[in-house]
């Protein structure tokens, strides 16, 4: 049995990832916070626009939290939580910072997971997005 080793999550990663989501909320006149954590779940990178709402920097936090500890994006989690869903008392279950919001990705490389990036500050949507964008830029 060979294990290869995968190259975690650098800095350098992290400031690819926070410059490409805030370029694309920038574009799309949205002010954001954006989280980058490594794959042990420790803050690796963090910014938050001048005028960005403040609780933006928690919610981008949670969402990273959330797609790392369950590698998925949030916006493929949102339906679990609801009252008839499997993970509906997931959020108080756990004394753990969740948040199933869309705008967290976890961040792959080779097929193993290294880290996830957290947006907060737009819509749901909007925060999925730049966050994809983010993923799309460190994969080039």
């Amino acid at each position: 049995m060979s294990t290869t080793a995968v190259t975690p999550l650098s800095t350098a990663d992290a400031e690819t990832l926070i410059t490409a989501a805030r370029r694309a909320a920038e574009a799309a006149g949205v002010t954001v916070s954006v989280t980058v954590l490594d794959a042990g779940g420790h803050l690796l990178a963090f910014r938050r626009d001048d005028r960005a709402v403040l609780i933006s920097g928690e919610t981008s936090t949670r969402k990273a939290y959330t797609a790392l500890q369950l590698n998925a994006p949030t916006a493929d989690l949102v339906d679990l939580v609801k009252p008839d869903g499997p993970f509906h008392s997931l959020p108080t279950a756990l004394d753990r910072p969740l948040l199933f919001i869309a705008g967290g990705i976890p961040v792959h490389r080779d097929g193993r997971l290294i880290g996830a990036i957290g947006v907060g500050g737009g819509a749901p949507e909007q925060d999925h997005g730049f966050a994809a964008t983010a993923l799309e830029e460190l994969s080039r």
